[in-house]
């Protein structure tokens, strides 16, 4: 169930209907996660066009080969396709709106680490997706995100307040207290 961001229309976002959101996705290939978050998109209806790199392990990796001809040395080999995969990734970033970018406990993400430091460097807003347990490990990451979730419903939830100013039913239930009753409300701050 949604809720507005405000009970009083005049302080609802403004409309943004219109803008079509290039989220890009980011990170491990090994789960179901990307398709996850568009079944969450589409069931919100966001007006939001998802991008992400080649998600097929052996296309990223033989793709130079393929299209080059085989290489005798494999650090050239690798080369050649990190370079093609690298089109597309500098591109999609740049295009973006919003970069998520996934880290999963079994496998390095080194090429989700880059990309997190790409967007970072161009002022793209971030939003880091993964378990808690490796979130020490990812402190720098997480310091430059605008928003760290830990699973995909928040990063859809989070689309979708950042998009249309729509809340979920708190995750806290009914222990959740507003920042004003916690505070007071008469808190010059809350």
């Amino acid at each position: 169930m949604l809720r507005s961001i405000a009970t009083s229309s005049t302080r609802r976002f403004a409309s943004s209907a219109e803008k079509v959101w290039q989220v890009y996705l980011s990170g491990e290939i090994h789960s179901d996660w990307r398709e996850v978050i568009a079944k969450g998109v589409e069931s919100k209806q966001l007006p939001v066009q998802l991008v992400s790199p080649n998600t097929s392990h052996e296309d990223s990796d033989d793709c130079g080969a393929i299209i080059l001809g085989m290489e005798e040395k494999r650090t050239n080999w690798d080369k050649i396709g990190a370079g093609m995969n690298n089109i597309r990734t500098k591109n999609l970033i740049e295009e973006s709106d919003i970069v998520v970018v996934r880290f999963g406990e079994k496998y390095r993400q080194w090429n989700a680490a880059f990309d997190a430091g790409y967007a970072a460097a161009l002022g793209k807003s971030i939003i880091t997706l993964h378990p808690p347990s490796i979130s020490h490990m990812l402190k720098e990451v997480n310091a430059n995100a605008s928003v760290v979730c830990e699973d995909t419903e928040q990063v859809v939830d989070t689309l979708a307040y950042v998009i249309r100013g729509e809340l979920p039913t708190p995750r806290d239930g009914d222990e959740f207290i507003p920042i004003a009753d916690r505070l007071g409300a008469g808190n010059p701050n809350p």
